[in-house]
């Protein structure tokens, strides 16, 4: 059989596989691209978009029951079943469309993921294929918990999917997405408990802002247990058993279902990257500025699954693919400089994140102004009835600029990207307050939280 050649194989066809798929066709390229699950990747079919159309029917019951009495007389209820078909508009027609996206650029597409013959040589569906350049974009997969009864833990994209909700639930690991599913299911009527190993969730995240979600998320029914080490999951009649181990004793709770969301790990492990000569490891495949491999110049690696040093983050993931795209079609130009990233965590109320924490900016020597308050009376939040309300901005003194913007509120997420704005533009913050805001909105508030 006669060996395909192609100037581009792409590994992967989330955001970062696909765009360098698109990018490396319409400069002219000869491209491929491979997955061995439904096309379009995580973020839209399993991750991100999902879950957003999720929160969005919470944050209509979050109102109102903050409101009540105020005005509305009642909180509504949630269908778990229409929620469920409402979401599944969102996601059911990704594959299709990607594929069809692909092939009107004449990109060859495969449905299984290749294994590396050697440094240009792959297999995949049972075919021989070489390439001048490959792209590695397999993105992150679960974290497998090496514990007894392991094969009775569901993962996040089962919570997304799940017919009927469960009444009673257990979340393994206090992370994003361990606390976002968490707030889902409890304002959806289910008994939550969180196991978490360290002794609090969200643990990149500035402590400060992170004591507001865990008051709130307990004040929403949630259940923590910190410094727990989960060793047993036990399947019983009717439900199942958690063992973990805490102050040295095991002790258990019980559920109906049981969720892993300890993080996610590099997919790299199908790809037989030594046979390839594919430097990697725990981050995923190793690169240098160019996101080009360290011991194959023909290997590039972009979103989640390179171990660039960002976030691993949609967002990112489209940047980090960009720069693949050109250092390929133009020959290594562009070093990898990523701007400030800012991270949401879609709970209600949101907790929202970009640039330094106050510790990393003391432990880099900075000469720091830090403003921290709990702003629960500022109007925005009044008017909505909303408890929580804080921040707490980072300033180098000697600059005047902004390091970090940490902030918890109903509106969060849509606040931080205005600290992107000005971090990327290395605004003062005497210039910030200088400018004319809107009137009242919650992107005027970020004036005087700096």
């Amino acid at each position: 059989m006669k060996i395909k050649h192609y100037d581009v194989f792409v590994i992967g066809t989330g955001t970062a596989g696909k765009t360098v798929a698109k990018d490396c066709a319409a400069a002219g390229l000869n491209v491929a691209i491979a997955d061995n699950r439904e096309y379009g990747g995580t973020c839209p079919n399993r991750g991100c978009d999902p879950k957003k159309v999720l929160v969005g029917a919470t944050e209509v019951v979050q109102m109102a029951s903050n409101l009540k009495g105020k005005g509305i007389t009642s909180v509504p209820e949630i269908s778990w079943k229409d929620l469920q078909h409402f979401k599944e508009n969102f996601t059911v027609a990704i594959p299709a469309a990607t594929e069809k996206e692909l092939d009107k650029l004449g990109i060859v597409m495969y449905h299984q993921s290749p294994k590396f013959i050697d440094e240009k040589t792959l297999s995949v569906e049972g075919k021989t294929v070489t390439a001048d350049k490959i792209v590695i974009a397999t993105g992150m997969k679960p974290l497998e918990l090496k514990i007894a009864g392991r094969e009775h833990l569901l993962k996040s994209e089962d919570f997304l999917h799940q017919p009927e909700l469960q009444d009673e639930i257990v979340f393994i690991g206090g992370g994003y997405i361990g606390m976002e599913f968490a707030h889902i299911a409890a304002r959806c009527g289910s008994k939550v408990t969180i196991v978490e190993r360290g002794s609090r969730p969200l643990k990149p995240f500035e402590k400060d802002i992170v004591e507001h979600l865990t008051e709130v998320s307990k004040d929403l029914g949630i259940t923590f247990i910190f410094n727990a080490d989960v060793t047993e999951v036990e399947l019983l009649r009717t439900n199942y058993r958690v063992l973990y181990k805490k102050n040295g004793k095991i002790e258990s709770v019980k559920a109906k279902a049981v969720f892993n969301t300890t993080g996610r790990i590099p997919a790299i492990a199908e790809l037989e990257l030594e046979k390839g000569n594919v430097a990697f490891e725990k981050e995923g495949v190793s690169v240098n500025r160019y996101l080009q491999n360290t011991t194959n110049p023909n290997i590039y690696a972009c979103g989640d699954v390179s171990a660039s040093g960002t976030l691993p983050l949609t967002p990112v993931s489209s940047y980090e693919s960009k720069l693949v795209a050109k250092n390929i079609i133009k020959g290594n130009e562009e070093k990898l400089d990523c701007p400030p990233i800012p991270s949401v965590v879609f709970t209600i109320p949101q907790l929202a994140a970009i640039g330094l924490t106050e510790k990393e900016a003391r432990q880099q020597d900075y000469s720091i102004k830090v403003e921290y308050k709990s702003v629960p009376n500022w109007f925005n939040a009044k008017r909505l009835n909303e408890d929580v309300y804080a921040y707490k901005t980072i300033v180098d003194t000697d600059r005047n600029l902004i390091l970090g913007a940490h902030i918890i509120g109903g509106n969060a997420g849509e606040m931080v990207n205005l600290f992107v704005l000005a971090m990327c533009g290395k605004l003062t913050t005497d210039q910030l307050k200088e400018m004319v805001f809107a009137y009242p909105t919650w992107s005027k508030d970020i004036k005087g939280m700096v």
